[in-house]
């Protein structure tokens, strides 16, 4: 892919405030949030809920550090941060489903709204990176 594209102000700053979220949401899988975010490994993932929520916060982590400091591969960040989003969703689905209290959520109607939060990171992690516009570029691009 080529270099990223430049982003505007408000998208580096959307793309800050994410990065940073990212890097604390890991710390929490490491640390002070462990046993929330086992609650929400489903039951069907064949590890130990404890090795996924640990690698996940590595992973979180890494994936906004990045987010901060690999400027040249922005769009393959969001990219890869939207697709990441895209996979804990099933954990998402699992705490609705299985109706398990965890990070404040402890109705059904709190837990189903969390689930429509998940298009919005991962529009927000496209967005912000510049991904958005390069998709669409490449589209336009493929059609001529």
């Amino acid at each position: 892919m080529a270099d990223s594209p430049l982003t505007t102000l408000p998208q580096n700053a959307a793309r800050l405030v994410l990065a940073t979220f990212m890097v604390g949401a890991g710390v929490g899988h490491l640390s002070f949030a462990r046993q929330e975010f086992q609650a929400q490994v489903p039951d069907w993932v064949p590890l130990n809920k404890d090795t996924v929520v640990l690698q996940s916060g590595v992973v979180e982590m890494g994936l906004g550090l990045a987010l901060l400091l690999w400027k040249r591969r922005r769009i393959e960040m969001g990219l890869g941060l939207a697709a990441f989003y895209a996979l804990v969703f099933p954990g998402n689905v699992h705490q609705y489903t299985q109706h398990i209290s965890a990070f404040g959520l402890d109705t059904d109607a709190k837990r189903l709204g969390r689930l429509f939060f998940q298009p919005v990171l991962m529009g927000w992690a496209l967005w912000s990176t510049g991904a958005l516009q390069h998709l669409k570029t490449k589209k336009q691009q493929d059609a001529s």
